[in-house]
């Protein structure tokens, strides 16, 4: 065995101490002497006196029993057994196995959990060729306030109550491509709500030279209305809707409304939400002209389109 650099004994200082304690030292005094603990100074005393000098020596810290390495074979009909829908209870049963083994077997299988068993398709990340051609939107409610709340304060008693306060609904479009964000805050999520917003989308993105062609929405209310397709095609624009139940679907908006959320609405402690609401503009434009984006290689949306003029924020009267 070899000696740690800083053990404080060795066998023969372990010698020394056990024979101060033998020849009438007390644990205490002989371990002072040693500059160990007491403890320590009794548990080679006691080594000694089971095995004598031999006990002095170092042993290996080898655990006396080792885990039953369990065969191949089993540990597949295991898993087997689990892809059957069988809790571990009921495999360790037919298996003979304790459910302590079954369990370790479907952990190291990562087929502990019933969601396991079942795990989500692989995501299909696509982008359209070029700007315009799938502008992604969607509509985030988010609840009105006169103060901050205790939320921020972190104290119920002093902060602003907001219930009955109202909503307002952000509605987003996202380009595809470019990932060029728009965003209105609008009194609801109703259908002429949602057509206003359309065209204002289709106006911003229009002065940016992207023609709409086509247009992804969740099955809302909003969206499957009549006169929402209809606007649609009045202009040109083909209206997609998502598969029911598939919010990924449109993940480009789900990940915007997040960012927004995250990065603006949440960002800072706004005493009102009119306050909110006119730093919308604000960050967006920070969002599509300065702000990396990972997806397109850490640059600004904007950096996808010609450059014609400046980005710097032009604040409208």
């Amino acid at each position: 065995m070899n000696i740690h650099k800083n053990a404080k004994l060795t066998p023969a200082g372990r010698e020394r101490m056990v024979m101060a304690m033998l020849s009438g030292h007390t644990p205490k005094a002989a371990a002072r002497a040693a500059g160990v603990c007491p403890r320590t100074a009794r548990k080679w005393l006691k080594r000694f006196e089971q095995e004598g000098p031999a006990g002095l020596q170092d042993k290996s810290s080898r655990p006396h029993r080792l885990r039953w390495v369990r065969p191949q074979p089993l540990a597949e009909e295991v898993v087997a057994l689990r892809m059957q829908r069988l809790p571990g209870k009921e495999i360790a049963v037919r298996t003979g196995l304790s459910a302590a083994t079954v369990s370790r077997i479907l952990r190291a299988a990562k087929l502990s959990r019933v969601k396991d068993l079942d795990p989500p398709p692989p995501p299909k990340r696509y982008e359209h060729s070029k700007p315009g051609a799938m502008i992604h939107m969607d509509v985030k409610k988010l609840g009105r306030f006169s103060g901050i709340g205790h939320r921020i304060t972190a104290d119920r008693a002093t902060a602003t109550r907001t219930i009955g306060r109202g909503w307002e609904f952000v509605h987003v479009a996202i380009d595809d491509n470019s990932r060029i964000a728009f965003s209105l805050i609008m009194p609801d999520e109703k259908q002429q709500s949602s057509i206003a917003f359309l065209k204002a989308a289709r106006a911003y993105y229009r002065s940016l030279g992207i023609r709409i062609e086509r247009v992804m929405t969740d099955n809302g209310s909003c969206y499957k209305a009549r006169a929402f397709t209809t606007a649609c095609r009045r202009r040109g624009i083909k209206h997609v809707r998502t598969k029911p139940y598939t919010p990924r679907t449109n993940g480009k908006a789900e990940r915007f409304i997040k960012t927004a959320l995250n990065e603006w609405a949440y960002a800072q402690p706004f005493e009102t939400s009119e306050l909110r609401a006119a730093e919308l503009p604000k960050w967006l434009h920070r969002y599509n002209h300065h702000r990396p984006h990972s997806a397109i290689g850490d640059k600004p949306p904007i950096s996808r389109l010609p450059q014609t003029g400046n980005n710097l924020l032009r604040v409208h009267s």
